[in-house]
């Protein structure tokens, strides 16, 4: 063999002008990130002459996976169809010009790149590793089962880096900036990393390499690794308040935190994340690894536990909740991801938006994940399609059934509710930073004919409230605006809209509950004997006082209050629910000055104390792709109520253009209050 030196000298990746061809060069300038499906180009520098026929022939070996799991030998002659790598070159004085053509259903990861220079026989002469390159998917590859024709979704949902997140109530929708940062510095390699610890790839990661060409393998991969349930996964979940051993979810502001988290720990799980945590992060690792993906809130979102498409709500005659047996739950939303891609797997009709899951619910083949499950399938109550159909159709188009369960074990249905369940279901627009309703993609319109017969399609009877006599009472809840820290009035109706009065017994509870309906602790109950006049309506106010809910909300801040009406004669009883969410302060946040790469800027941030008790502890959490890394600053002591603190951060930006700086402050008597500022970031 002779020696290297004699003739290759040196090798260009062009990782600049590949990277900016291939629109990774946010990603990383120094290192090369190509698309599968799309040409890209090197340079090996000779030191004489570039080799050429008849005397030398060219060939590329290409070895992925840590053991080289999968290894492609890589000809300058195309040969047609899908899965071939071939390149051309072109000779210019002591330069050869590589152009590598990648096909378009190619395996992604981390590829090294071997030049091998042989004779007219066959025999080798020459060896040259070149260096490493990533692929990722391609959705602007029309052969890519991840394409996606249309360039504004592709800025939205591949490119850009800030995303807005929904919680609250279908009633009162709030929004929570959240920073995807796909294109931070080293989050590839993580995103990768994530693929190379799940089972699969640890039990037999030949198998496992040859399949990440399967955008249905590799989305459904993510979702499993995202929630910590079952492997080496990314984030650990927790719904109970108590997060002393880790980090609280509502303090999370992004992505890149808890993915540095669990690669520097040694793929060591990261506490805590709830719902909308797992679909960011979810949302980040695809993106960055190609899938065009989004994130989705479905509103008054039902976990059906046993999977009859229906919910079932008991209660005593005191407002009790009563178990029997595995427990459904309505949470007041459900956060997760979309993704595009074509469905090879199934028949045709089913391209295009997929639901992914990566909060830990049930599972599916054994592993807590959910999907890829079309969307289309949901709508039109094809249950039987993989992954998962039957669960997310029950968290959009499940039927509500209240029970109460009388004192000699009677039941009384209550109520039968077609329209509570999947409301409101919201994205972010590709637009700018407003709420998208994509309601009508997963269901038509409630209490429509053809919404109906879905649900029957999808293999439930449509159910009818027991017995058929007209209920001349009727029961209403509303309140005033509810700010936290303040008290403020529940005002329930009782409106008789029969010919003689009618004698009744009203009970009110109000309870400190979570997003995902685990009640904390009782507020205030009270319970009333009444007559109610014939064409008459009476008011019971139950008034809430920050004395009595302050102690037990939770960090999502909601009130649930629920009314059930017996009249004596049990012809009407009737049960009604709200959530109420407790309006929350914002953090002021100003940056000073022009903003320019890699020069120092400062952000003032202000926070006021709505609380009528002092806060201990305040920690504000500061992060902004391309703006700097998560910090944290801790409060100056305690905030008394109604005092206004401020502190300042300095950083230096570290890529141009429009940035999003995201902050959190949380405190011992409240979290989860947010602000942001946006930023536009110049060159130097």
């Amino acid at each position: 063999m002779t020696d290297r030196s004699d003739v290759f000298s040196g090798v260009d990746l062009q990782c600049r002008v590949n990277n900016r061809a291939h629109r990774t060069e946010e990603m990383d300038a120094e290192r090369l990130l190509v698309r599968r499906g799309q040409p890209f180009s090197l340079v090996l520098q000779c030191t004489g002459a570039p080799p050429q026929p008849p005397r030398h022939r060219l060939a590329l070996v290409l070895h992925l996976g840590k053991q080289s799991e999968v290894v492609v030998k890589v000809s300058d002659s195309r040969v047609w169809g899908r899965g071939q790598w071939w390149f051309s070159q072109q000779r210019a004085q002591s330069e050869l010009l590589l152009t590598v053509h990648s096909p378009a259903d190619a395996p992604v990861g981390l590829y090294s790149m071997t030049v091998v220079l042989l004779s007219p026989d066959g025999q080798l002469q020459q060896k040259t590793p070149v260096g490493h390159f990533y692929l990722l998917f391609n959705p602007w590859c029309k052969g890519d089962l991840v394409h996606l024709p249309d360039e504004e979704q592709l800025q939205e949902y591949i490119l850009n880096e800030n995303g807005v997140l929904y919680q609250g109530s279908w009633d009162h929708i709030r929004t929570l900036p959240w920073n995807f940062g796909q294109f931070e510095k080293g989050v590839v390699d993580i995103c990768f990393e994530i693929l190379d610890n799940s089972p699969a790839a640890l039990k037999n990661p030949e198998m496992d390499m040859a399949n990440r060409g399967d955008p249905v393998y590799v989305s459904r991969t993510v979702t499993a690794m995202v929630n910590a349930n079952d492997d080496r996964g990314v984030v650990s979940g927790r719904w109970d308040g108590e997060y002393s051993d880790g980090v609280a979810p509502t303090r999370w502001t992004g992505s890149v935190p808890i993915l540095r988290r669990w690669s520097e720990d040694g793929a060591q799980r990261v506490r805590y994340g709830q719902c909308w945590v797992f679909s960011g992060v979810a949302c980040t690792v695809l993106r960055c690894l190609g899938i065009p993906t989004r994130c989705v809130t479905n509103y008054s979102s039902a976990h059906d536990t046993d999977g009859n498409l229906a919910i079932d709500y008991w209660y005593n005659e005191q407002l009790e909740s009563v178990s029997m047996g595995r427990k459904d739950m309505i949470w007041n939303y459900h956060s997760w991801v979309e993704s595009w891609m074509d469905r090879e797997d199934l028949p045709k009709g089913y391209d295009g938006w997929q639901v992914l899951d990566p909060t830990p619910q049930e599972r599916s083949d054994e592993v807590y994940c959910c999907g890829p499950c079309p969307v289309r399938a949901i709508k039109e109550g094809e249950v039987g399609v993989k992954y998962d159909a039957t669960f997310v159709f029950s968290e959009v188009n499940a039927d509500l059934a209240t029970w109460i369960v009388h004192p000699d074990g009677q039941r009384s249905q209550v109520s039968v509710n077609q329209r509570t369940i999947g409301r409101s279901i919201s994205t972010k627009s590709i637009y700018g930073d407003w709420r998208e309703d994509i309601t009508d993609l997963y269901k038509y319109p409630e209490g429509s004919t053809k919404e109906r017969e879905v649900y029957e399609k999808a293999g439930r009877r449509v159910a009818q409230l027991d017995g058929a006599e007209q209920q001349q009472l009727e029961l209403s809840i509303r309140h005033a605006q509810a700010v936290h820290g303040t008290d403020f009035d529940v005002i329930v109706e009782v409106r008789n809209t029969g010919e003689v009065d009618t004698p009744a017994r009203l009970t009110i509870s109000s309870n400190a509950v979570t997003y995902n309906s685990l009640h904390l602790g009782e507020c205030q109950k009270k319970s009333a004997s009444l007559t109610v006049p014939a064409q008459k309506v009476l008011k019971e106010v139950l008034r809430l006082r920050y004395d009595h809910y302050g102690s037990c909300v939770s960090e999502h801040h909601v009130i649930r209050v629920t009314a059930l009406l017996l009249a004596n004669n049990h012809h009407d009883i009737i049960l009604q629910e709200v959530n109420i969410p407790l309006s929350m302060p914002q953090l002021v946040v100003k940056v000073l000055g022009e903003a320019v790469v890699s020069r120092k800027v400062t952000a003032h941030i202000a926070f006021t104390n709505p609380l009528p008790v002092s806060l201990r502890g305040g920690v504000f959490t500061v992060e902004g792709a391309g703006l700097t890394r998560a910090k944290e600053i801790p409060a100056p002591g305690d905030i008394s109520p109604g005092q206004e603190v401020m502190v300042k951060i300095s950083f230096r930006p570290t890529r141009p253009g429009l940035r999003k700086l995201l902050v959190d402050f949380d405190a011992d008597r409240l979290r989860d209050v947010k602000g942001i500022a946006t930023v536009i970031v110049r060159k130097k």
